[in-house]
């Protein structure tokens, strides 16, 4: 699996949005230059998280955006999905249209495997969580293991 630098910034974008949800609409400039994310790019992606009804917005002097729902009931999952589709797939398929044949056969299991573990992982931390600082234990073991931060 690979991480967009879209869903980056969309991850981002949200997490600031979720942090200053009590403090009234961020302006896309704000966000775009505390998160250091080119302006322009976090319009579109911002526009793709009000399309998928993750965030709301007004024009105006007062305007800007805000999440469209609380923080903890938008995973990580959802905004990822909202700004580049499936969270996994492969050559752009999703695993259950796949077919394997052959000593291949069962690869599609492995494919729905990992994708049942990114979406334990993605749709079990919301917004608040990681704003907050405040991961599920079972996230925070995974990333207690010394191995999970080496590339092999």
């Amino acid at each position: 699996m690979r991480i967009s630098a879209r869903a980056d910034y969309a991850v981002r974008a949200a997490l600031q949005l979720a942090a200053a949800q009590d403090a009234g609409p961020l302006k896309a400039e704000a966000i775009a230059e505390v998160q250091d994310i080119s302006h322009k790019f976090l319009e579109g992606i911002l526009g793709d998280m009000r399309r998928g009804g993750l965030v709301l917005s007004q024009r105006g002097g007062n305007g800007g955006y805000w999440l469209a729902r609380p923080a903890d009931s938008i995973s990580v999952a959802d905004v990822i999905r909202c700004v580049d589709g499936p969270l996994v797939s492969v050559r752009g398929v999703r695993p259950p249209e796949l077919s394997y044949t052959g000593p291949a056969e069962s690869l599609l299991t492995l494919w729905i495997a990992l994708r049942a573990n990114v979406r334990q992982v993605l749709d079990g931390v919301s917004l608040a969580d990681v704003a907050a600082a405040k991961l599920p234990a079972g996230i925070s073991e995974l990333a207690d293991d010394p191995e999970a931060w080496t590339n092999p």
